[in-house]
């Protein structure tokens, strides 16, 4: 590990004799671990020069998504207690709709996923907000694959009635579902643009305290716009 961090401290390399030197090896010992390293594809050698190789960029490109995963937890959390209420975060990545973090508490539990999230992206406002944001051909690949169909008494019950829908929703306006996809519960949510991928965070209530949803999606809307106007958010995770 001190001859990876020696070596990446150099961005046009180094040799070996001022590798060792800087990690604190004998020459011998930094010799065979460097071949090692290089054997391993975690260093490369280029006219008598080691430089990072193609496993460590991964593992570094590895270590940044974590962050990134980390950053995006934190910040579900902090909304979570900020406002009280279940906070998700999910992308439509690849032709599918992933929820990529949650956040909840044991007093205000996120919605159960008892139908695939993927699977049934036209019932739950994840979905729906996703799919508003794609363009037709999209939207329709999507619905060829996993068509509506009414999965409680509240579901959207056709591809048509779906269309109508997202084709009359405001850009930036919250979508709200209730009890489309689970009894008893309430859920908003609202587009993320960042860059060219179709992002949503959203917020979930009991049935019986829907007047506190669009409240705390339109507070977390604002929340967002300050994070992804002073951060580096990232969503290519």
């Amino acid at each position: 590990m001190r001859l990876l961090e020696a070596v990446a401290s150099h961005e046009e390399g180094a040799p070996a004799k001022q590798l060792a030197r800087e990690a604190g090896l004998a020459l011998p010992t930094a010799y065979h671990l460097l071949r090692t390293l290089a054997h391993e594809g975690y260093l490369r050698k280029e006219k008598g020069l080691f430089v990072l190789g193609a496993a460590a960029e991964r593992l570094s490109s590895s270590g940044a998504q974590q962050n990134r995963r980390g950053m995006i937890t934190d910040a579900l959390q902090h909304w979570r207690d900020a406002i009280g209420v279940p906070v998700y975060f999910s992308v439509y990545r690849e032709g599918e709709i992933e929820v990529v973090a949650v956040a909840d508490t044991p007093g205000n539990p996120a919605v159960a996923e008892w139908a695939d999230f993927r699977e049934t992206g036209h019932a739950h406002a994840i979905g729906q907000c996703l799919l508003a944001q794609l363009d037709d051909e999209s939207r329709r690949d999507h619905l060829d694959r996993y068509p509506a169909h009414s999965i409680t008494p509240y579901t959207v019950r056709d591809d048509r009635a779906l269309l109508r829908r997202l084709n009359g929703q405001g850009r930036m306006q919250p979508i709200v579902e209730r009890q489309e996809y689970a009894l008893g519960t309430v859920c908003a949510a609202f587009p993320i643009t960042v860059g060219s991928t179709a992002a949503t965070m959203a917020v979930s209530l009991p049935s019986h305290q829907a007047g506190r949803l669009l409240p705390a999606a339109r507070q977390l809307q604002n929340e967002v716009g300050k994070l992804v106007g002073t951060l580096a958010f990232s969503i290519s995770i």
